[in-house]
């Protein structure tokens, strides 16, 4: 097993992140050793703003999605098919 020592910076960092996030120092750790700080502090601020605009603005059902996907690559294929006739 190798041991790890953390400054006291990285330690501070390590635990608002863990915190931000909702979990814990060493669940967190385990991520920031994979991907760097600077990435999962990234990804836990995206994912901050994210619920926060979805909350202000409401949540689009799977289904509402779906469909909407589904209209605009039919729209794109009915143009490619246009444009070969």
């Amino acid at each position: 097993m190798r041991s790890l020592a953390l400054t006291t910076t990285q330690q501070r960092r390590l635990e608002k992140l863990a915190r931000d996030a909702r979990r814990t120092p060493q669940v967190m750790l385990r991520f920031v050793l994979r991907d760097g700080f600077d990435l999962c502090e990234l990804e836990v601020n995206e994912s901050i703003a994210a619920e926060r605009d979805a909350m202000r603005h409401g949540y689009v059902p799977h289904e509402e999605v779906r469909r909407q996907t589904r209209a605009v690559i039919d729209a794109a294929h009915a143009r490619k098919r246009r444009q070969a006739a």
